[in-house]
């Protein structure tokens, strides 16, 4: 028995995640293909991806539940006035699955002949059925207001608020900077005690923020890394510091009210080769 407990192990290992990801590119592949029906005027490609339950929903504002009818939903997109007049452009994914069922949230704009019409998410459930990946649920949010076009740009806004974190610490900005960390954020200094909860920073920094400056970091060389559904993203950063240069890190997650930060690493770097002039001066003064 023990001979065959490997290569069964291995065959096990070697086909169970090709598969896990193939259905994910299915799901998405499956919502992509319902929007280039619509962008076509395709009724039949956009049917192809509905379930024959499919069926559509929307949420008001008002919070008002309304649903929609899919044969009219097809019968508008047939007497479209043609190729692009209906645009839904989606800006990411978020997919949850539990075989045989899929969960995926998507931001989107809604353009109508070439015109920003509305914007806000979708949320599709689809199943793994005999057919193979289907649609059976879509409903929306819609609003007017806030919406992102093709000139919006996520890594250049969450540059810019990485930079006024920093400047408000170079204006002691007390509010702005401590508001721009989340409720548990949690910031590393460069002591291997500093282990700050935002909170207990703010109130172990305030005779710093009492000042014209509490201290001025100059961020360049800034690297920005988004999930998939652009809702958390990581960074790394090279500072210019009274300390010399300083290298730090984040994690950033995405609130109902914006940005914030979760996690922040402050680092000073010490270049290869003054490492043990350094590690001697530390070892001298821990004696």
């Amino acid at each position: 028995m023990k001979g065959f407990l490997l290569p069964l192990f291995f065959l096990a290992g070697t086909f169970s995640l090709p598969a896990q990801s193939s259905d994910r590119d299915d799901v998405k592949d499956a919502i992509d293909l319902f929007f280039t029906g619509m962008y076509h005027a395709d009724t039949a490609l956009v049917r192809s991806t509905l379930a024959r339950e499919a069926r559509l929903m929307s949420v008001s504002e008002a919070g008002e539940l309304k649903v929609e009818s899919m044969d009219k939903f097809l019968q508008s997109v047939a007497t479209s006035k043609g190729p692009s007049f209906f645009h839904e452009k989606i800006w990411n994914y978020d997919i949850h699955m539990e075989l045989p069922i899929a969960s995926v949230v998507t931001d989107y704009t809604f353009f109508l002949d070439g015109k920003q019409s509305h914007c806000g998410i979708n949320a599709f459930q689809l199943a793994r059925v005999n057919e193979g990946w289907k649609i059976i649920q879509i409903i929306d949010t819609r609003r007017k207001e806030g919406c992102r076009d093709d000139h919006y740009n996520l890594t250049d806004t969450l540059h810019r608020f990485l930079d006024a974190w920093h400047h408000a610490a170079a204006v002691a900005d007390e509010d702005a900077f401590f508001g721009s960390m989340a409720p548990q954020g949690i910031y590393l200094g460069t002591d291997a005690n500093e282990r700050w909860e935002r909170d207990y920073m703010a109130f172990w920094a305030k005779p710093y923020f009492d000042k014209e400056s509490a201290w001025a970091f100059k961020a360049r060389d800034r690297h920005i890394y988004l999930n998939d559904a652009q809702s958390i993203a990581w960074f790394e950063e090279k500072l210019d510091t009274w300390m010399g240069e300083c290298r730090g890190s984040g994690v950033l997650r995405l609130y109902p009210e914006g940005w914030k930060i979760e996690h922040y690493n402050l680092a000073v770097t010490i270049p290869n080769d003054k490492m043990d002039k350094f590690l001697k001066k530390i070892r001298k003064q821990k004696r």
